[in-house]
């Protein structure tokens, strides 16, 4: 009864994980914005936050496929460039895109076989994966530059029904992972497999007759795919491949995750939670723009909320 408040305010709340604490301080950094300065509830800004956040959205849901079987994936960043330097190629576009995803399948593929079949740590196969994705990434575009396929600028850009196309991407992407995650036996093998490395007893969902490697492996397949659709994303945007755009997306992902209530040791977490948690350092990073924080600086609060919300969480079970 008498447990630390840190341990209670954090304790699993069934497999959704506590997101609820996250869902109220989006709100209140909107309120505190709307009151700092007069631009952030203006359709122009609310755009581009739209915009802005999308692919970190994105990014972080498939990064949420890895942490829930008690994984990381730290090439999705590299991914993310490889995916636009991909798609500034001179080539059709339904040859480009279609191939990023393949690509993307591969990449995620040999992760999930590394950490399964040679029993790699997923930090050390997957930050192996992230130089060698970033290297090809640089000898396709060593330097921002040429023009993506005019259907993913289209698909990106402008607005639909009086609404922005990322509106559509968004709701597009949630259905996709919530029918993989929620809605599909794929997604209970994740949450079983997760909860029972987080348990300590890591073959009780094979003992149940769940095929733990082949779903560990698709995991990673799903995280460098969602990596890949957020590389289109941005892609469009920036109408060019660029080799850089994807830097530090792991972390920003990573920490979406986290303060969504997904537990980094596995088995606990939620769709919603991981969407909230996404708005929540989108909204941040939004808010300190428009109030010329330095760029260093928040990156530098982005891996201090990282370090807290970890600390926060059970350690024991992380193994840290």
């Amino acid at each position: 009864m008498n447990k630390p408040f840190a341990k209670r305010l954090t304790e699993s709340r069934g497999r959704q994980g506590l997101w609820i604490l996250p869902l109220l301080l989006l709100m209140a950094i909107a309120v505190v914005l709307s009151l700092r300065t007069g631009q952030f509830l203006t359709l122009q800004n609310l755009a581009n936050l739209i915009a802005q956040a999308m692919p970190l959205v994105i990014t972080a849901i498939g990064q949420m496929f890895v942490i829930v079987v008690g994984g990381l994936d730290l090439s999705v960043g590299s991914v993310i460039s490889f995916t636009t330097a991909v798609l500034a190629l001179d080539a059709p576009g339904y040859v480009l895109v279609p191939a990023v995803f393949v690509l993307a399948a591969l990449i995620g593929a040999t992760n999930g076989l590394v950490v399964t079949r040679l029993n790699v740590h997923p930090i050390i196969a997957t930050l192996a994966m992230q130089y060698v994705v970033l290297g090809v990434t640089r000898i396709l575009r060593p330097v921002s530059g040429g023009t993506v396929p005019d259907t993913v600028i289209s698909s990106v850009a402008g607005s639909f029904l009086g609404l922005p196309m990322p509106v559509f991407w968004g709701a597009a992407v949630v259905l996709l992972a919530w029918k993989l995650l929620h809605g599909s036996r794929f997604g209970l093998h994740l949450f079983a497999i997760g909860g029972g490395i987080a348990a300590g007893t890591e073959d009780a969902a094979r003992n149940f007759g769940v095929p733990t490697r082949r779903n560990i492996m698709l995991a990673y397949v799903a995280c460098s795919c969602f990596a890949a659709l957020a590389g289109v994303f941005l892609a469009g945007r920036i109408v060019s491949g660029d080799p850089n755009v994807g830097l530090l997306f792991e972390l920003d992902a990573i920490t979406a995750v986290a303060i969504g209530g997904t537990q980094l040791s596995g088995g606990i977490g939620s769709l919603h939670g991981t969407i909230v948690g996404a708005l929540v350092l989108a909204l941040m990073s939004n808010g300190m723009n428009l109030l010329n924080v330095s760029p260093f600086i928040q990156t530098a609060i982005k891996g201090g909320i990282l370090l807290l919300v970890v600390g926060l969480q059970s350690r024991k079970k992380m193994g840290l």
